[in-house]
């Protein structure tokens, strides 16, 4: 383990005691039977540095079958289920609610760091906004009022 490795792992311990609690959200515009094992298990593999993974969709299939097939998933291998509401993002739903990891797989966390300079970015400004107890918001991706979301047609 490198000294990198080191770093993530004593800023995320760190962390984590004061509640610190990541989360990573995969999002499609719908979800069914034809693509549910590509996208499922992009939101696993997508997810494995954060405490809880979801995969988001503004159009979900119905069937009974299909729902119980996304339980079913849930409950192997812990990402949860969100229902985008595109006019109302407030009224959006959990039908399945993410297993809650209290150890995230820093080793993977690691290695995007090394290769992704977005992610180490993240990494440093919560580290920084945290010891400094100053959360910059302009440093994160931007919250929309609903009047500005986009429309997704």
């Amino acid at each position: 383990m490198g000294t990198g490795s080191f770093r993530i792992i004593k800023r995320y311990r760190q962390y984590s005691s004061i509640g610190l609690r990541l989360f990573s959200f995969e999002i499609k515009k719908e979800l069914s039977f034809n693509n549910l094992r590509e996208f499922y298990f992009q939101a696993v593999s997508n997810s494995s540095w954060a405490n809880e993974g979801y995969l988001v969709a503004a159009d979900i299939e119905k069937d009974e079958e299909f729902l119980q097939e996304l339980n079913r998933l849930t409950n192997s291998f812990g990402i949860g289920i969100i229902k985008l509401d595109i006019e109302n993002p407030d009224s959006s739903e959990i039908i399945y609610p993410a297993k809650e990891k209290d150890i995230v797989d820093i080793e993977t966390m690691n290695k995007i760091a090394q290769i992704n300079p977005d992610f180490k970015r993240f990494i440093k400004r919560i580290k920084l906004d945290l010891s400094t107890k100053e959360i910059r918001k302009e440093e994160y991706d931007k919250i929309y009022d609903i009047e500005e979301l986009p429309k997704i047609k």
